[in-house]
Formats: C-alpha cells, structure tokens, sequence
C-alpha cells in the first residue's frame, strides 16, 4: 500500500515525495542509507522508484516482497494512465491545457530540487566529501544545461571520475607498505 500511495503521488520526478515518505514519514531508511539506495536504483535500468521500491520489498520480505511492491507501483498508476490519455486526447490542443502542462513541469523541477537541497546533510559522511559531490553536481549540471552535452555521455565520463574519486579518498590510491 506504502508503494501505491507513493505512486499515485508522483507526477514527473517523485524524489521528494519518495524521500520524505520513506526517511522522514515511515523511517524505513536513514538519510544516509536513502541516498545509497537511490544512487543504486538510479544505476540500474528502468524507472528509479520502481526500481527502490523492489529493492526495499526484497530487503524486508525477499522476493514476496520485490513483487508486491513492483504491484504497488504500477497497478494503480496504470489505470490512472490510461484515463487520463483518454481524458488528454480530447483536451490536448487547447491552451488552457498546454500552460497547465507547462505550470507542472516547473513545480516538478522545485520539489526535486527541494529534495536535492535536504538530502545535501547526507553528504557530510559521504567518502568524497560534500565539496566534491557539490562540483561534480555543478560540473554535470553545465555540461548538460548550458552546454547541451547528452546525458549518455556525462553520466559515465563523471561517474567514471566521481568512482575514481571516492576510491583514492577511502585510501585505495595510497601507497600499500611492502613487505
């Protein structure tokens, strides 16, 4: 049901909603943990809460609940879907109905934002350290925004330096003693 819920109330990006229910609401996950696991949905293929809330149904009640939660996620916005493009197809011309559509998008892009803004703590115990996070955020965001480089592109060109990173600060690019 918590599954659902979450996706009924998601509209274009849901990070808001889903952190707030998960951390802040139900207290499934940390902060801490809350970003690991959406780093990790975020990697692999298919939609990123979809792919959260599988991990979090296995993780309490193995694949039972990976299903039940996948169930949750779809059943109801399926039906939701298909009414509104239904509903749409008869409206999708008029002006009214193009400003409202733009007026969504600008309020999905606050509330990820809003997101991003109050998962920025969790950064503090982050291997890379919250100033590196914040410049490969700022570097991703002009190679994407201002300089209109393909998401396909950036991801694994700064994921691949952000790896890097993170392992030369947990101390794997240190020099081993020999024996």
């Amino acid at each position: 049901m918590a599954f659902t819920w979450l996706a009924l109330q998601g509209f274009g990006g849901v990070l808001a909603v889903v952190q707030r229910e998960l951390v802040d609401r139900r207290q499934w996950l940390t902060r801490e943990q809350f970003v690991e696991d959406w780093a990790l949905a975020q990697l692999m293929p298919g939609p990123n809460v979809v792919n959260l809330s599988m991990m979090i149904g296995d993780r309490y009640f193995g694949p039972r609940g990976a299903l039940a939660a996948l169930a949750g996620m779809l059943a109801a916005p399926l039906a939701v879907v298909l009414l509104v493009a239904v509903l749409w197809s008869q409206i999708a011309t008029h002006p009214v109905a193009q400003n409202a559509l733009r007026g969504m998008g600008a309020v999905s892009a606050g509330l990820v934002m809003g997101a991003g803004l109050r998962l920025m703590g969790a950064l503090k115990s982050n291997p890379m350290g919250p100033a590196a996070c914040g410049l490969f955020a700022l570097v991703s965001f002009v190679l994407v925004a201002w300089l209109r480089w393909p998401l396909t592109a950036v991801l694994p060109l700064l994921g691949l330096l952000a790896c890097g990173w993170a392992w030369w600060q947990l101390g794997a690019g240190a020099e081993e003693p020999s024996a």
